[in-house]
């Protein structure tokens, strides 16, 4: 038994020094900085209360590494009108989105998956409600274009929906 604690305890060591170094290099040979993405946003609710969303919207992104991301996004999406469950039509929502989130690459320096979290403020047809609201994804991005599928969940909006994001990105 103690020759196996010893066994695990080296080799711990050995990949925490080892990440560590790596990490040093990296941090060393990458320069950080700002980008910024102008996107257009497509979705399909996943509910029937809406029949289809279309947005548009601007990310600041700093770079903390060649694999890791900050994120803030905003711009506007339309919820366009569906039916409530007694077949009422419902009148489009529109809404600004200001979301903080954290990307990180996992192959290849170009897929990635990416979490985000914020608040939706209505601005259309008599609405008043801010909604909590976060979207998981994942993309592919290179220097300048950005695809990404993601989930987002508008709580107190009660819907939700699957979106296409296909956006130009640039190194500030």
């Amino acid at each position: 038994m103690k020759k196996l604690q010893m066994l695990c305890l080296a080799a711990f060591t050995f990949l925490f020094a080892n990440t560590t170094f790596a990490q040093d290099s990296e941090v060393e040979n990458y320069d950080q900085g700002f980008r910024l993405g102008v996107g257009l946003n497509g979705g399909l609710p996943t509910d029937n209360d809406y029949d289809w969303s279309l947005g548009g919207d601007v990310r600041l992104q700093y770079d903390l590494s060649k694999k890791t991301s900050l994120t803030l996004t905003t711009g506007f999406t339309n919820l366009f009108m569906g039916k409530d469950e007694l077949g009422n039509n419902i009148k489009d929502l529109g809404f600004i989105p200001a979301k903080a989130g954290f990307k990180a690459f996992v192959l290849k320096d170009q897929f990635y998956v990416l979490g985000e979290l914020g608040a939706g403020f209505a601005v259309t047809n008599g609405y008043d409600k801010t909604t909590f609201l976060w979207a998981p994804g994942i993309g592919y991005a290179n220097k300048y274009i950005d695809l990404s599928v993601r989930y987002e969940d508008y709580h107190d909006f009660r819907t939700n929906q699957v979106a296409l994001r296909v956006a130009y990105g640039f190194k500030l």
